[in-house]
């Protein structure tokens, strides 16, 4: 499935989310059961499916990794951890070190650590997510482009899951307060 196609938009990293979550209420308001009642059974069964479709492609269009990664597989490139080259030395080691800070941080209950930490990956998110803008643009990518946006797409897999994990610091930190 081509999310993008599903949604009727062109296969690029940047795109305005408003516009594709717009077009995946219209979609799925054209597409409502209620809409298929008095139709056949495989008219209805077409109109499920492509409904399971729309929502598919707004689920992965809105998440920043699996819109990339949608893009690699368009472009005809493997995608997942196992397909990426390797984070070098030094970001695995800046990795840890943020690592080790943010369970210091949670232990010591710092949220001015968390909070600093976490404006700091956001940033180098969305520098990621310009790189992979830039190289999923109108123009169809060439393979240098690639392998370094591949480098992107594994970074930003971590700036991810790091700032998830900030999220649930912070939900368990307000949690304990609500108490």
């Amino acid at each position: 499935m081509n999310p993008f196609e599903v949604l009727g938009l062109e296969a690029m990293f940047a795109l305005d989310l408003k516009e594709v979550e717009k077009r995946h209420r219209e979609l799925s308001r054209a597409l409502h059961p209620d809409k298929f009642v008095g139709a056949g059974a495989s008219e209805r069964r077409a109109s499920l499916n492509k409904a399971v479709e729309a929502n598919e492609a707004w689920r992965v269009l809105r998440d920043p990794v699996k819109r990339a990664e949608a893009l690699f597989r368009l472009a005809g490139v493997s995608v997942g951890e196992r397909n990426e080259p390797a984070a070098s030395p030094e970001f695995l080691m800046e990795v840890m070190e943020w690592r080790e800070a943010l369970a210091e941080a949670r232990a010591t209950k710092d949220v001015g650590t968390v909070g600093k930490l976490a404006a700091e990956v956001r940033a180098r998110a969305k520098g990621s997510e310009v790189v992979l803008a830039s190289t999923f643009g109108l123009q169809k990518p060439d393979p240098d482009e690639l392998k370094l946006s591949q480098i992107q797409l594994g970074e930003l897999r971590f700036y991810v899951r790091f700032l998830e994990e900030v999220s649930a610091i912070e939900e368990a930190w307000q949690d304990e307060i609500s108490q």
